[in-house]
């Protein structure tokens, strides 16, 4: 989403009518800066052992691998509305969704190498998270996320309670019937339901254009009579100002909202993606968007930050990051027992 940046004038504007502060975009840098580094900390120790030759199975990291590095902004532009008995339900793609809503660093990167400490006791790994504490789980189902979401919405409904549940999913997953099915679901039990798709032009390799009759899922939802927005995922505070109406709308009970976020991600769909179906100079146009450089740029034009406080904040971050690792990787792998533990049988 290709849009010149605003005047200082436009920019103070937005930020006070949006009633963002300092205190608030500062708080959202550091969290997008955690994001980053968690993501290509966890890519750096993903390689180890998959070389020359890459295996999927080699490493300390084992298995698939989908990160969502430049795609920060979304996460945080819509977790930091969200209060904890909030429930957020995510996808193959959610340590960002996850750090977003608070989910712990280091028990999210001992789950992620599979380890005893981790989430799940090192029996979920990346794709399957799951934190009762913080109300967040995620599936490796592409498209499940909107029926579970509304189901945690139904329950705060029915028991009168003012918690929002948001699900996120990428555009690929948008095409599945679950959408469809779940938008007319939660206009019929008014629930309150947020939807967060975020449109990063790919479903693993399928360019949208080539799958989508209708390139915008904001225009289907607007079919189920559903509240929607577009915004530039790659600007935390055109997200910021679109999640603040969407789950204000959906605690106070007037229904479910859907955000379209348009989003790139800078790695491939995965880890070891050959990346055929685009083109370098794409990439790198995109990455001229960077949604952390791009805020830390605004908060130095407003006179909230200077470059001290933000390498600070971005120092305070990758040292929040070190420790996390460090924890997965000196904790024990499960006793082999723990297989039979926690299975029906």
């Amino acid at each position: 989403m290709w849009k010149p940046e605003p005047s200082l004038a436009d920019l103070r504007y937005t930020v006070e009518k949006a009633g963002l502060s300092p205190e608030k975009l500062l708080a959202a840098y550091r969290q997008m800066c955690l994001i980053r580094s968690f993501e290509e900390t966890i890519a750096d120790r993903y390689y180890i052992g998959k070389t020359p030759q890459f295996n999927m199975a080699a490493g300390p990291i084992r298995g698939e691998m989908h990160l969502a590095v430049g795609q920060e902004a979304v996460a945080v532009g819509v977790g930091m509305h969200l209060r904890e008995p909030d429930a957020v339900v995510s996808t193959h793609r959610p340590h960002h969704h996850a750090l977003a809503k608070g989910v712990p660093a280091d028990k999210l990167a001992a789950e992620i190498f599979g380890k005893v400490t981790g989430l799940c006791r090192g029996k979920g790994g990346h794709m399957h998270l799951f934190d009762a504490e913080h109300r967040f789980s995620c599936s490796g189902i592409v498209g499940a996320s909107f029926p579970q979401a509304a189901g945690a919405a139904f329950a705060f409904r029915h028991r009168g309670e003012p918690h929002v549940a948001v699900a996120f999913a990428g555009e690929g997953a948008a095409n599945h019937g679950t959408l469809a099915e779940t938008l007319n679901a939660a206009v019929l039990w008014r629930l309150p339901l947020v939807i967060v798709i975020e449109d990063n032009m790919y479903a693993d390799s399928t360019p949208k254009w080539q799958a989508l009759a209708q390139p915008h899922q904001f225009q289907r939802a607007l079919g189920f009579n559903v509240p929607s927005y577009l915004v530039d995922g790659m600007d935390l505070i055109d997200v910021w100002r679109a999640a603040k109406d969407a789950v204000e709308r959906a605690r106070a009970g007037y229904g479910p909202s859907l955000i379209e976020a348009v989003c790139y991600r800078y790695r491939g769909h995965f880890e070891g993606d050959g990346e055929e179906y685009r083109t370098r100079e794409e990439v790198e146009r995109w990455r001229q968007l960077d949604p952390i450089p791009r805020l830390a740029e605004r908060l130095k034009r407003l006179g909230w930050a200077d470059d001290t406080t933000l390498e600070r904040l971005r120092r305070e971050a990758e040292e929040e990051v070190a420790r996390a690792v460090a924890f997965a990787e000196q904790s024990p792998l499960p006793d082999p027992q723990e297989a039979l533990v926690g299975v029906f049988r």
